[in-house]
């Protein structure tokens, strides 16, 4: 396993502020109840939009001008290419938890206690127990910001596809405007490099934590085709929130927006002061996770 040669407290202050836009800007899916969960913070009470907005701007102007189809296809080669690490999920959400913000006035809360705090609000609706592992996996790919990331803008922040014409339902798309891929012949068409309705399974979604922990787990575990749905997707907002690249999308892809719909409040919402025990829920989950992952993973 490589050594921890970066500090997480940078990319989980990005990740936090990207976080809040998303709860701030508040257009999710109106007819999801937002999940229960133990004194959870008033959405009021975060810190203001238009300062979380200025945040962040500077962030997706990076990750806009450099998530090319060429970084893209090389990231996937890369992927392939090596293991970075063998380890288990409980293991792997142990090394997450080195990611901490201690100047986030948000919460002082871990990545561990998110993961937690997101799996329990899940239980407590009464979702099936893949849903609840799900929950509890969910944001184990940034574990990349500490293999090979080239910074944090290929790490966290909105997904959306390459490969064809940006969307304008992307969060700032005038910052698309250095991205080389803007004026490419191909790629700056509508349909780009693919096949109307190829569906999403056939395009390249910007990489990053969901993109990566979707194909580490993939042909690793048991999880049904909804919770891989849920990990891949639950960053793409400029489609399952604002309904950008329908033009893409096939009937297979209702079902896995239904399911990242379903998901992304727990997601946003159950964030709360309140640390859960890790110890003392540490059994329940390592058999949920016996259930669908086996002892060691590759990453």
């Amino acid at each position: 396993m490589p050594a921890l040669n970066r500090t997480g407290n940078v990319l989980d202050e990005v990740s936090d502020a990207i976080d809040h836009v998303n709860v701030l800007k508040g257009k999710l899916v109106e007819e999801q109840p937002e999940p229960e969960a133990p004194a959870p913070k008033d959405k009021d009470s975060f810190r203001q939009y238009d300062t979380a907005c200025e945040r962040v701007k500077a962030f997706y102007k990076e990750q806009h001008e450099k998530q090319t189809v060429a970084f893209n296809i090389k990231s996937r080669v890369d992927f392939k290419s090596r293991k970075r690490a063998r380890m288990g999920i409980w293991q792997a959400m142990e090394m997450l938890n080195t990611l901490v913000d201690d100047s986030d006035p948000d919460t002082d809360l871990t990545q561990l206690d998110h993961l937690l705090q997101t799996a329990e609000a899940i239980r407590r609706d009464g979702k099936p127990e893949w849903m609840q592992v799900t929950g509890l996996i969910h944001d184990l790919g940034k574990l990349l910001y500490f293999f090979d990331s080239e910074g944090q803008w290929d790490v966290v922040g909105d997904t959306f596809v390459v490969g064809c014409a940006f969307s304008d339902k992307n969060i700032y798309p005038e910052t698309f405007a250095g991205n080389p891929d803007t004026y490419d012949a191909v790629y700056a068409t509508k349909y780009g490099i693919y096949e109307p309705h190829c569906g999403l399974d056939n395009v390249m979604i910007s990489w990053g934590h969901d993109e990566y922990l979707y194909h580490v787990v993939k042909d690793q575990c048991t999880l049904p085709v909804e919770a891989l749905a849920m990990i891949r997707y639950h960053s793409f907002y400029p489609w399952h929130r604002e309904g950008a690249y329908a033009h893409l999308t096939n009937a297979k892809d209702i079902q896995a927006l239904n399911a990242v719909r379903e998901f992304n409040p727990y997601d946003l919402y159950s964030k709360c002061d309140q640390p859960l025990v890790a110890e003392e829920l540490r059994p329940y989950y390592e058999n949920l996770i016996a259930k669908f992952f086996p002892p060691e993973l590759d990453w």
